[in-house]
Parts: structure tokens; C-alpha cells; sequence
């Protein structure tokens, strides 16, 4: 028996070390969201402040019915009493009213700042670029913006308007407790003092253990998302056990860390309440003997009580607040760490424009088919002393020095790692080279706008990715203004439409999820009706033939060779008849050209394409 196949796994280093002043950014962050919505947040602000002080007046009424009330009640005079149960119920119906309203108002607001965070996020992550994505992982992303963006929600939905409400409603107690009774004020305030540092020790345990938790379960999504994208390589080597055990290990983690964090709130909710029947027993005992003593009255005592009970029922709800406070804290951290990674490619301050061309001229009434093949349009590319590696690592090109005139196709050949792909990759913009510049028509790739980057050259990679939608609608994606007409021919000129005709709905059939109904050539056949309908100036193709099956293969060149006239085109390809269509072809070997030439010519030589090429034919007898 052979070893077991391992599994990659994720190591500690492969998620984001949060900087140390995360709580500050985070901060700026929330400021930064909630700025927009300042008239509304100061409008809840009073409404707090009233809500808060209509449920502290309430046991002043009370205080007032027992001590003045109900003596003048008993002398035959109801109207003190009648007052003050008056005042008490308008207090509390108005302070209901408050609640519901500013309940309504909070979740509004919160809705819409979660919107923008989720916008801004999205946003952001779609412009890093490309090495940001290749070093991160796609679940490390999907946590962000789930389960991290869910916590946020909870806490600025469910607990910031009822934190609010008790820190306020807590200091208003604190005030009118000094008012009732200086000496038993003093004695509810000798309990703040262990519970500012039972307070301030739960702070910097919990922002650590919630921590914990946010990066545990990105763990726990990053495992699932890759499970369930490999879903057949595991089931094919049957490694659902193996899939089991690591799930296991690093959920295991995610609740030992949410152990760890409910057992601080545990603690921080246990000493806090312990602090609060303290201090009431406390109360009672010296209200009593002042009460006894004459020096102060059963309705201060009776309000006292109320008002302790009131200001520890708030912190209590302060311990529940402080569970989501912590993890929504730790969760837009990390956001925040996302937000403040700069991309490595940034767009041009002053952007240039790519000169002007003259385009073929057509009379008469076209199709659509000869209008995307009417418009060659290719531009001449320049590698002048380029350098790159990625990141600190050896240089995949030590120093390359290229021209592809206009128009020109060229063929990239040469074993895995020999840089093919790193090169295709610098001439699209999804890296910079670490030295030197790279041109399209003489501008520099790095002053040239994007969206003309974009749209004068389009590059199609060996797994083509397909959106859940018809197929109609992921052809569509080359040109989004693009009529069905258009469509239409764009797959006609990969040889699509006769497929797709065949299908229940033709081009309005449902391709399934990453284009499960689709076979891999036929997918890839879709990519190249996107190129088609884009009508670019330069095309790269990745090696976009290897899962076309000779047929397919064979009808797609044919594809190409019309399409491709006129056009700058960069080809990389294993299988070497793709080369047949090319001008020219560049045998590379650890990052450098070793032979340069005319397909043929290189055929005749005694070189390593005459080499690949001689075994390439024999391969097929």
C-alpha cells in the first residue's frame, strides 16, 4: 500500500497578522460609515436621552406617593397621590413610546451602514489585485463578509440602542441617587470601584478571546469553501474522512475559543452581579437604621432600592451588550485590516490614453458576425528591461527585453515554470514588473487608464469560470451592451450555436452552477465567444486549448486564425499545433527566450522546438 495522500493545510501565516493599531482603524472605520447619517444618529441621541430619563423619573413619582401621597390621602386630600400615580404612568407610556420608536429608527440605521460597509468592502476586495487574491483565500474573504459582517449587524441592530439606553439611564440614576441621599449615594459608589476593574480586566481578556473566534471561524468557512470546490477530487480518492478530521480539528478550535469568550462573560456577569446584591444588601441595612434613625424617609429608601435594582438591571444587560460588543469589535477589525491593504497594482493618478488607430471601413449593411470581424486592431507591445519576482522570492524573469509589432502573433513555449505565464500576467496588468516598463503602443501600462486596459486587451485562462445565469448572459459578459444579435455570432464563431441550439431553451438555458451543464470544451468555448463579442486589440490566450478535445480544438484554431488577423495575440500552449497559427514563436526556458523564430524555421532547426515538435508528432502515430 502507497501513503496516504495529505491534504494541504492552512498554516497560522496564511492569515491576516492585524496590525497594532487594528482598534484605531476599526474606530475610524465605524466614524467614517456613520458620518453620512449624523442629523439621524444626533436625532437618536435625544431620543435615548429622553427614553433614559423617563424611566428614571418613574420611582421619584413613587417616592413622592408614598412619602406626601399617602399621608395627604389619609387626611382626606387624594390630589398629591393622584398626581404623582398620574405622573408615573405618563412616564412610563412615554418612555414605551420612545423605546419603540428609536428601536425602529436604530435598526433602520444600522441596516443602511452594514449596506455601505458591504458595498465598501465588496468594492475594495474587487480592486486589490491579483497577488492580493493569490496569497489569500477565498474563504478567508467569505468570512469577512459573512459571519464577520453578521456580528457587526447583530450588535448595531439588537444591543447598541439597549447599550445606549443603560449607560445613560445608569448615569441618570447615579445623579438623581445624589439628589435623594448623599450618605447612601456614597454607598452605591464604594461599589464602583471593584467594578471598574472587574470591567477593565474583562476588556482586554474578551477583545483577545473574540480574536480568537473571528480568525477560528474563518478557518472553519476556508476549510468548507475548499471541501466543497474539490467536492469530486474528494469523493474520487475518497478522502471524506480526512475532509472530516481537519473540519473537526478547526471547529474544535472555534469552540474552544467561543468557551474561552463566554467563560469571561460568565465571570465578568458573575463578579458584576455579585458587586450589585452587595451593594443593595448594603443599602438596605444602613436605609434601614437611617430610616430608623430619622434621617431620611421610606419613600427615599423604597426609591433607593428601585433605582439599585433599575441600575444593575442596565448592567446586566451591559454584560449581554458586552458579549456583541466584543465580537462585532474583533470582526470589524478585521474588516478593517482588509479595507486598509492597498493594492500593489494602482491605477495611474493621470491617466493617458492609448493613440488613436484607423479602423477597417465596411459599406453597405453588415452582419453581426462580419462587424466583430471587421475591426483588426492590434498594438504593438514593449518589455523593456523587465525584472520581476514575486515578493521576496528569486526572479522568475531575470531581465527580459521583448517587441511584438502590431498585429503579430506569437506563440510562448516551454516547460512548467519556465515563466510563460508570469509574462502574460505582467503584459495584462495583474502584476507590475519590479524593474523596467512594459508598453502597449508606447504608453506605459502603468499611466494607462484601466477601463481602456481592460478593454484593449483580454486574456483567457486555461479554467474558464462560468456565472451561475444563461448562457446568453456569461457570452454577454465580453460586452455588456451587446445585442442578442451579437451573441448570436459571437458563438457562431467558435462553433457554440449549433450546440446551444440543441438545448431546451437555446441561449436562455440555465448553465448551472460554475457551468455544471457545460462539458470543460464547451465552457472554454464560451470563453472564447466572450473574446469575440469584447473585440479587443490584443488578445492572450493561457493555455485556452487544453481541455478542447482535437474536434473542438481544430474548430476553435480555425476560430482564431479569422478573428485573430490584424490582432496583437500572445498564445501559450502545450499542445504545439496550436502554434500553426502563429507568426512567431518564443521557446522560454527559467525566464529567458532561448529561440525566437517562424514556426517552420524552428521546425527545421536542431533546437528544443524542433525537439518538442518532432516528439509532438510522433506522439501521434
Amino acid at each position: 500500500m502507497g501513503h496516504a495522500m495529505s491534504i494541504p493545510r492552512l498554516n497560522e501565516d496564511e492569515f491576516e497578522q492585524l496590525p497594532p493599531d487594528i482598534a484605531k482603524k476599526a474606530r475610524a472605520l465605524l466614524l467614517s460609515l456613520v458620518r453620512p447619517h449624523l442629523p439621524m444618529v444626533i436625532f437618536l441621541f435625544v431620543i435615548v436621552v429622553l427614553t433614559a430619563l423617563f424611566l428614571v423619573i418613574g420611582p421619584i413619582f413613587i417616592a413622592d406617593a408614598l412619602d406626601n401621597g399617602v399621608p395627604k390621602a389619609v387626611e382626606g386630600d387624594p390630589g398629591p397621590l393622584i398626581r404623582a400615580v398620574s405622573a408615573f404612568v405618563i412616564s412610563a407610556i412615554a418612555s414605551a413610546v420612545l423605546a419603540f420608536a428609536s428601536t425602529r429608527l436604530v435598526g433602520i440605521t444600522a441596516q443602511k451602514v452594514v449596506y455601505t460597509l458591504r458595498s465598501r468592502l465588496f468594492g475594495h476586495i474587487q480592486r486589490l489585485d491579483l497577488g492580493y487574491h493569490e496569497r489569500s483565500t477565498s474563504g478567508r474573504l467569505v468570512s469577512r463578509q459573512t459571519s464577520d459582517m453578521e456580528s457587526v449587524q447583530q450588535f448595531l441592530t439588537y444591543s447598541l440602542f439597549d447599550t445606549a439606553l443603560a449607560l445613560f439611564e445608569m448615569t441618570f440614576i447615579a445623579v438623581t441617587l445624589i439628589v435623594l441621599d448623599v450618605p447612601l449615594a456614597i454607598v452605591v459608589f464604594l461599589g464602583f470601584i471593584p467594578l471598574f476593574f472587574i470591567t477593565k480586566s474583562a476588556h482586554t481578556s474578551q477583545r483577545n478571546a473574540y480574536r480568537r473566534t473571528r480568525t477560528s471561524i474563518a478557518k472553519v468557512i476556508v476549510h468548507f469553501v475548499e471541501t466543497m470546490g474539490g467536492i469530486r477530487a474528494v469523493q474520487a480518492y475518497r478522502r471524506q474522512p480526512d475532509r472530516r478530521g481537519t473540519l473537526k480539528d478547526e471547529d474544535t478550535a472555534y469552540r474552544d475559543a467561543n468557551t474561552d469568550a463566554l467563560r469571561g462573560v460568565a465571570w465578568f456577569a458573575g463578579w458584576t452581579r455579585l458587586v450589585g446584591n452587595v451593594t443593595q444588601t448594603v443599602i438596605i441595612i444602613v436605609g434601614a437604621w437611617l430610616v430608623i434613625e430619622d434621617w431620611t424617609q421610606i419613600g427615599v429608601l423604597a426609591a433607593f432600592i428601585l433605582y439599585l435594582r433599575r441600575f444593575y438591571g442596565p448592567l446586566d444587560e451591559l454584560v449581554q451588550s458586552f458579549n456583541l460588543y466584543q465580537s462585532a469589535s474583533a470582526a470589524l477589525e478585521k474588516m478593517a485590516a482588509v479595507l486598509d491593504t492597498d493594492p500593489e497594482v494602482v491605477a495611474p493618478t493621470s491617466p493617458k490614453a492609448l493613440p488613436a488607430h484607423s479602423s477597417n471601413q465596411t459599406s453597405g449593411t453588415t452582419s453581426a458576425a462580419e462587424e466583430l470581424a471587421s475591426k483588426p486592431s492590434g498594438r504593438s507591445i514593449d518589455l523593456n528591461h523587465v525584472r520581476f519576482s514575486y515578493g521576496d522570492g528569486l526572479d522568475v524573469l531575470p531581465r527580459f527585453d521583448l517587441r511584438i509589432p502590431a498585429g503579430e502573433i506569437v506563440a510562448l513555449v516551454g516547460a512548467t515554470g519556465a515563466g510563460k505565464s508570469t509574462l502574460v500576467k505582467l503584459v495584462t496588468r495583474f502584476y507590475d514588473p519590479s524593474e523596467g516598463r512594459i508598453t502597449i503602443d508606447e504608453v506605459d501600462l502603468r499611466d494607462l487608464d484601466d477601463a481602456q486596459l481592460r478593454q484593449s486587451v483580454v486574456m483567457v485562462t486555461q479554467e474558464s469560470f462560468l456565472f451561475a445565469g444563461t448562457i446568453a448572459d456569461n457570452i454577454r459578459i465580453g460586452n455588456p451592451d451587446a445585442g442578442d444579435d451579437e451573441v448570436i455570432a459571437a458563438a457562431t464563431a467558435v462553433g457554440l450555436d449549433p450546440y446551444i441550439r440543441n438545448l431546451p431553451e437555446d441561449y436562455d438555458t440555465d448553465v448551472k452552477k460554475r457551468g455544471g451543464r457545460l462539458s470543460s470544451g464547451q465552457r472554454q468555448l464560451v470563453s472564447f465567444a466572450r473574446v469575440f463579442l469584447a473585440n479587443p486589440d490584443i488578445v492572450v490566450l493561457d493555455e485556452a486549448t487544453a481541455h478542447l478535445d482535437i474536434p473542438s480544438e481544430r474548430l476553435v484554431q480555425k476560430a482564431l486564425a479569422t478573428v485573430l488577423e490584424g490582432r496583437t495575440a500572445i498564445i501559450i500552449a502545450h499542445r504545439l499545433s496550436t502554434v500553426e497559427i502563429a507568426d512567431r514563436v518564443l521557446v522560454m526556458d527559467s525566464g529567458r527566450i532561448i529561440e525566437d523564430g517562424t514556426p517552420d524555421g524552428l521546425i527545421s532547426g536542431a533546437g528544443k522546438f524542433a525537439q518538442l515538435h518532432k516528439a509532438w508528432r510522433d506522439s501521434l502515430v
